[in-house]
């Protein structure tokens, strides 16, 4: 079944490059949580929007939300994606397993060209509040179609402002 927003978020967990874990819950952002999934170390539109999201970590950051972004790459995977692609803020986690990925209705794919894995997930954005609940869900089932982290940006000056409720819920 799917999650609305306004219900709780499914649990997530996973391991951070650089050591440590991550748990959604564990961390108390003054507005949101953003859970950002990508492909992983074989999607170069992956790479160019987690470089746009490093550079927009601080705008985040004064809107008090807290960032991660996961794939289902390995640990070795992750750990090039963040060196190679100068994620030198952006929180990385590695290792997401499938079944969380289909526990949070993310899209998976099978390999269809010499480097990529068996199986990924595909693209998803998330914003939890500090309660747990979902309150924004963008799932894709391609590379493409991610939502502008300019937009999400405006679209949380609003959401705040205005103290609206998660749309979507009925």
């Amino acid at each position: 079944m799917t999650t609305k927003p306004r219900q709780s978020a499914p649990p997530l967990k996973f391991d951070l490059v650089g050591g440590g874990s991550w748990r959604l819950g564990d961390a108390k952002p003054e507005n949101f949580q953003m859970i950002v999934v990508y492909r992983g170390l074989h999607c170069p539109v992956c790479k160019t929007y987690l470089g746009d999201l490093e550079a927009k970590l601080p705008e985040f950051s004064k809107r008090g939300v807290d960032v991660v972004a996961v794939s289902t790459d390995s640990r070795e995977q992750a750990e090039r994606a963040k060196s190679e692609w100068g994620l030198n803020n952006l929180s990385v986690g590695c290792e997401l397993p499938i079944a969380s990925a289909r526990e949070w209705d993310l899209f998976i794919s099978t390999a269809i060209r010499d480097g990529e894995p068996p199986e990924f997930s595909e693209p998803g954005l998330f914003l939890v509040k500090p309660d747990g609940s979902l309150f924004y869900a963008s799932r894709t089932s391609a590379p493409w179609g991610r939502p502008p982290l300019d937009q999400m940006l405006r679209g949380i000056d609003i959401a705040t402002e205005r103290k609206m409720p998660a749309r979507g819920e009925a």
